[in-house]
C-alpha cells in the first residue's frame, strides 16, 4: 500500500484506536476487540511492553496498524521493520520526518501551535495530530485553516463518543480515541472492547 493510499484510508475510516497496553496481552486484546467492533485504524503505542510481539500477533488483522508514541528515528525505523504503516508521535521531530519520507511512510506529529504545524508541513507531513486536543475546542481547526488551509488535523486526547462528531464536523479529517477502549477491556475484556467499538462506529457512520 502506497503512502497516499494509507493517508486515504485514514481519511476514509476516520477512527484511530490508540492502544496503550499495560502488557502485550492487554494491547492484543484491545486491538482484536476494536477490529471485531469495526475499527480499521490502530495506533499501537511504543509504551506497550514487548510491542514488537504485538505487531507480530496482529499483523494479519483486517486493519491498518501504525505505531504511536514514537520519540526518535530509531524507534520509527524499528516500527516500520515490524510492519507499522504509519508513524505517530506526541511532538514534531525532524529526524522522524526525514526517515518516514525516505521510506514513504506517513508521519503524523503532535502539534499544538501554528509554528509547529508549519514545521511539519515543510518537512513533508500530510497530516498532523492536534495533541492534546483536550486543551482546545473544535473551533481551533477553523482558526488554523484560515492561515493554513492545507493543514489536515487529527485531534487526539480527550476525544470520546460524546464529542467525536463535533470535532469531525469542525473539519478534523480523523480522530484518535483510546481511553474508552482501555476502560472497556479492564471491565469486560475483548467483548466489551468490541461493543464499545461498535458504538463508536455506529455513531460515526449513522451520522455521516
Amino acid at each position: 500500500m502506497s503512502k497516499s493510499e494509507i493517508i486515504q484510508q485514514i481519511k476514509q475510516h476516520k477512527l484511530v484506536a490508540v492502544v496503550r497496553g499495560a502488557s502485550a496481552e492487554e494491547a492484543s486484546g484491545i486491538i482484536n476487540g476494536a477490529v471485531q467492533g469495526g475499527i480499521r485504524l490502530i495506533e499501537l503505542t511504543y509504551t506497550t511492553p514487548y510491542v514488537q510481539d504485538v505487531f507480530q500477533e496482529v499483523r494479519n488483522l483486517d486493519a491498518l496498524i501504525g505505531a504511536g508514541t514514537v520519540l526518535d528515528a530509531e524507534t520509527a525505523r524499528h516500527a516500520i521493520l515490524h510492519g507499522a504503516k504509519f508513524i505517530v508521535s506526541p511532538s514534531f521531530s525532524k529526524d522522524i520526518a526525514t526517515l518516514c519520507n525516505r521510506y514513504s511512510i506517513p508521519y503524523l506529529p503532535g502539534c499544538m501551535t501554528i509554528r509547529e504545524m508549519v514545521q511539519a508541513l515543510e518537512s513533508g507531513c500530510d497530516l498532523v495530530k492536534l495533541f492534546p486536543a483536550s486543551n482546545f475546542t473544535p473551533a481551533f481547526i477553523k482558526s488554523v485553516n484560515g492561515p493554513l488551509p492545507n493543514v489536515e488535523i487529527m485531534p487526539t486526547g480527550g476525544i470520546d463518543a460524546n464529542n467525536m462528531r463535533e470535532w469531525l464536523d469542525a473539519g478534523a479529517v480523523a480522530v484518535g480515541i483510546g481511553s474508552d477502549l482501555s476502560k472497556a477491556y479492564k471491565q469486560g475484556g475483548l467483548d466489551a472492547v468490541a461493543a464499545a467499538s461498535r458504538n463508536y462506529c455506529g455513531q460515526l457512520y449513522q451520522e455521516q
